[in-house]
């Protein structure tokens, strides 16, 4: 595949441009930003391996030096990342007999299963997500523990109570508006902000990464 038109970014994009095409193009297409049992999900699984695919070859000199030779050996046009569709693509692999061609699976995930690519798919993306979430005081430290601006963004979009989230004030409001629902985002302080994400309903996932690529880094990355 070509890993530029994934990203939709210019071949000759900077590093800094690689990595924030792939923070705007991992919040758009995120599986969690659809129900779990919506038909949208298969497609976007497979869209979200392919940006982290891309990414993972990109982001890393030594890869992207050996991928673009590669891709200009088998001719890829150096073309703006709007001249075709990333999905029709293919880069030729090798014949059956495994003579000849090029081993694209030296790039990205072309030697694991789906559920590898999926797991490595999200490592990845956790580890942008904390940066970005570090870069708009909603995380701190090397461990990316949420803040109580974190905190105050997640009861907002669950309709919670500020003191049930932050839970560490005398008098808070333990649970009298928000109730349950909001029980392990509580209990999971002291967890990383990515950690807290994953244990979120799938609701707030999915309005979370909405709120992220409209609004919170709506200056870095566009909506």
């Amino acid at each position: 595949m070509d890993y530029y038109k994934i990203l939709e970014i210019s071949p000759s994009a900077t590093q800094q441009q690689v990595r924030d095409a792939y923070k705007k193009q991992a919040l758009k297409s995120h599986p969690d930003r659809v129900p779990s049992d919506s038909p949208e999900r298969p497609a976007r699984t497979k869209k979200f391996q392919q940006i982290n695919d891309a990414y993972y070859t990109l982001s890393d000199p030594t890869r992207r030096r050996d991928y673009d030779s590669a891709r200009s050996y088998h001719g890829f046009p150096g073309g703006s990342a709007e001249d075709s569709d990333p999905e029709e693509e293919d880069i030729p692999r090798p014949d059956a007999s495994g003579r000849g061609g090029f081993p694209w699976s030296s790039f990205g995930f072309g030697a694991k299963d789906s559920k590898e690519e999926e797991k490595f798919s999200n490592e990845q993306f956790g580890s942008v997500f904390e940066e970005m979430l570090r870069d708009e005081g909603l995380a701190e430290g090397q461990e990316a523990k949420p803040t109580s601006k974190f905190w105050s963004l997640v009861g907002g979009l669950s309709g919670g109570a500020m003191g049930f989230i932050v839970a560490n004030f005398p008098g808070a409001l333990a649970g009298a508006v928000a109730g349950n629902r909001l029980g392990a985002v509580r209990d999971a302080r002291g967890k990383s902000v990515y950690s807290v994400f994953q244990e979120l309903p799938q609701g707030d996932k999915a309005k979370l990464l909405s709120e992220l690529a409209a609004k919170v880094l709506s200056h870095a990355i566009g909506s």
